[in-house]
């Protein structure tokens, strides 16, 4: 391990190499004005205090992450020593807490990568005293809490798969890191540890990149597996492989291929719509020295850039906002991804995704989904959707609720049982999703769906998903059909048989637009914009629109401004439905799809192994 410090992620020549950089570089040079602007925003603002909010002291961890990286960064950047003092303020306070919350170990982590990156970068220039307790602290209320825990089911997600694997072992690799001089034996055995069980996460990628918690958390576990591979380089020189590693390499388009024209995530599991700037996608263009991964990201920046408030951002992506001047690029001419236009992504949560380009934010954009619920975060939502045209997100998913809120009422949330209260949060279940649902019951919870067939013709896009296993004592057979034809329409078509004759089945779409059903026939408006919505069967079924209102209950959260069209039919005696809608962007008629008359099985594409 390289001796001096800094020697996390960055040496004592990177500051200077940056200002050197954006004298020729006008978008870093404003990048990093509003990083300091952020920073000397923030000076006056009260310590952090230690304070749970349930039983997480997440929110406390995060923030003083946000703020120490700001600071030390800043301080390397310009040499004022009042973010050198600031920042070792706020790691002093943060040091006489009593604990991190190691019970919830994200906690733990998180914290020990705020103390871990201020230690090492304001290592010279801490006060010797200082210095001390930061490290004394980064060891007993950071390391020791997992090599020596208190309970041992609070590194239950040592040889986890999902992005609590990522966190965890990224903060306690870079606090190991930090503080390996004077602790050898403890770093060892902590880099030992994560050598071991990291790659159990990382092989979740495999093999098309794939995040099976969705964009939203893979925001979250990927930014720290960067950190956790480039720390590991920056200070061993060596990243044990993480850095080639295909499935993670792969992510960064699954990334992009999630995020529709409007600059919005799929949100499916419990994420969110915002992407806002993803730093870790700067990490692998500079590894990959591909500046096409960037394209999105450059508009994310002017958004951000654009913004009257000036602080350190406390969400997810924000606190490590500093990082993407570490990766920038040597170029931001902006430039279209070299990636297809049509791409299914195998895994735990197989996708496909549909668009007509990258460049025009009011092109057609199509994202669906299988899987299961049984998976970490994961809803019952196997066969929905979300699309986009003109730009505007006209059928989208309502994301999950806060967790906080939940657990207060006494919702078993992490239960993923399939009596289990989880599935009573009407944003989880499949009654909120844009889905057939049959007899108002439930998914099965340990089923998963699969695409099993998919065609990247650039006429007729196409693919199937079986849908049998979740409806399984519900149905014989359920399938869904997606054809996505460019600038015209979007067909979807489920398949049911085996129901039993007077079965209820809905079809539903969720929107934010104004629903105007009339018939078969339905118009949706959402901010002077159009889609039409045509249903081709069953015969004599109507559209209806109803509020995305859940079960009146004290713990689910309302939806306001949102609406569900659906389609509601009866199963006849020969146990048969199928429901043909087309989706047509603009005012006009939808044009004729030739496949909405042929069976699923008849319909061209290659079987997805």
């Amino acid at each position: 391990m390289k001796k001096e410090h800094p020697r996390l992620l960055a040496d004592k020549s990177t500051w200077s190499s940056l200002n050197e950089k954006r004298k020729t570089d006008p978008l870093l040079d404003q990048v990093l004005k509003r990083l300091e602007a952020n920073g000397r925003a923030l000076l006056d603002q009260p310590l952090v205090p230690y304070e749970k909010q349930g039983k997480r002291l997440l929110a406390a961890s995060r923030a003083k992450l946000g703020r120490t990286v700001l600071w030390s960064f800043n301080y390397r950047l310009t040499g004022d020593e009042v973010f050198l003092r600031r920042a070792e303020k706020e790691m002093l306070a943060a040091a006489e807490f009593p604990d991190w919350n190691p019970s919830h170990f994200l906690d733990t982590a998180e914290m020990t990568a705020a103390l871990a990156i201020g230690y090492d970068w304001l290592y010279d220039k801490l006060d010797p005293k200082a210095r001390e307790t930061i490290r004394k602290a980064i060891v007993e209320k950071g390391l020791n809490a997992f090599t020596s825990p208190a309970q041992p089911g609070n590194t239950y997600w040592e040889k986890g798969t999902n992005n609590w694997n990522q966190v965890c072992y990224g903060g306690l690799i870079l606090g190991a890191l930090a503080v390996g001089d004077t602790e050898a034996a403890l770093a060892a055995q902590i880099l030992q540890r994560a050598k071991e069980n990291n790659p159990r996460a990382v092989k979740t990628y495999l093999p098309d990149g794939v995040g099976f918690e969705g964009p939203g958390y893979w925001s979250y576990g990927t930014i720290y597996e960067v950190l956790l591979a480039a720390s590991l380089q920056s200070a061993l020189g060596t990243d044990w492989g993480l850095a080639s590693d295909p499935g993670l390499d792969a992510s960064a388009a699954f990334v992009l291929q999630t995020t529709g024209p409007t600059g919005r995530f799929f949100n499916y599991s419990d994420g969110g719509e915002k992407s806002g700037v993803q730093p870790a996608l700067f990490w692998f263009a500079h590894k990959n020295k591909y500046n096409g991964l960037l394209a999105s990201q450059y508009d994310r920046l002017r958004e951000w850039l654009a913004q009257e408030k000036t602080d350190a951002g406390a969400d997810e992506a924000m606190r490590y906002l500093p990082m993407i001047a570490l990766w920038w690029p040597d170029s931001t001419a902006r430039k279209e991804p070299a990636l297809p236009l049509r791409w299914t992504g195998r895994g735990a949560q197989p996708l496909a995704v549909f668009r007509t380009s990258w460049t025009d934010p009011n092109s057609m954009w199509l994202a669906l989904k299988g899987g299961s619920a049984s998976l970490n975060h994961a809803h019952m939502d196997a066969g929905s959707f979300v699309f986009e045209a003109d730009g505007e997100r006209w059928a989208r998913d309502l994301g999950a609720q806060s967790y906080i809120t939940l657990e207060s009422k006494g919702i078993s949330l992490w239960d993923k049982k399939q009596e289990s209260g989880r599935w009573k949060v009407f944003r989880l279940n499949n009654h909120s999703h844009n889905l057939v649902t049959i007899n108002d019951q439930l998914h099965l919870v340990e089923a998963a769906a699969r695409i099993v067939r998919f065609s990247d013709d650039p006429q007729t896009s196409v693919a199937v998903l079986d849908l049998s296993p979740v409806y399984a004592g519900q149905a014989a057979r359920v399938s869904r059909g997606f054809v996505f034809h460019p600038k015209k329409h979007v067909l979807v078509r489920d398949e049911i048989e085996g129901l039993k004759s007077g079965d209820t089945v809905r079809w539903a779409m969720v929107t934010d637009a104004k629903i105007a059903p009339d018939g078969s026939s339905a118009t949706l408006t959402l901010n002077g914009k159009k889609l039409g919505v045509k249903l081709l069967s069953p015969a004599k079924a109507k559209f209806e629109s109803i509020p995305a209102d859940p079960p009146k209950d004290d713990f689910n959260a309302p939806n306001p401004g949102s609406s569900i069209l659906i389609v509601k039919t009866t199963a006849p005696e020969s146990g048969r439905v199928e429901f043909n809608v087309l989706l047509t962007p603009g005012a006009g008629s939808p044009a004729d799809e030739p496949l909405a008359k042929k069976p699923l099985d008849q319909w061209p594409g290659q079987p997805v192994p």
